[in-house]
């Protein structure tokens, strides 16, 4: 695993199996449109994926590395402190899209 140099503070961390380690991008609560109106986190909205940045990854996982930007469901993760800071795991087939500069245009996704 290659690891976000903000975990590196502590003992060593080994994912395994097919679990991603990623970072939430903002907090959770209010959010801003595109055109900058600010939507409370109590504002009733439909089912909303989330985009994180991955940190760690297992050794059985083939289609993210660490830097990616991955999207998944916020209602199916499992949250947890590493020194100080917050992080979601996942398994890799929760993970819905990759975003990163090596994903080829025509790629099909992951688990079909």
């Amino acid at each position: 695993m290659t690891a976000d140099p903000n975990l590196e503070a502590g003992l060593p961390i080994r994912l395994l199996h097919d679990r991603v380690l990623v970072r939430m991008e903002g907090a959770d609560g209010e959010r801003r449109s595109t055109a900058g109106i600010v939507i409370p986190a109590t504002a009733s909205m439909g089912k909303r994926l989330a985009w994180a940045t991955a940190v760690g990854v297992g050794p059985n996982v083939r289609a993210i590395v660490s830097g990616d930007r991955v999207l998944f469901d916020p209602d199916d993760r499992s949250e947890v402190e590493l020194h100080g800071r917050g992080y979601v795991l996942l398994r890799e087939r929760d993970v819905h899209a990759v975003a990163a500069e090596r994903v080829e245009p025509d790629s099909t996704g992951l688990y079909l």
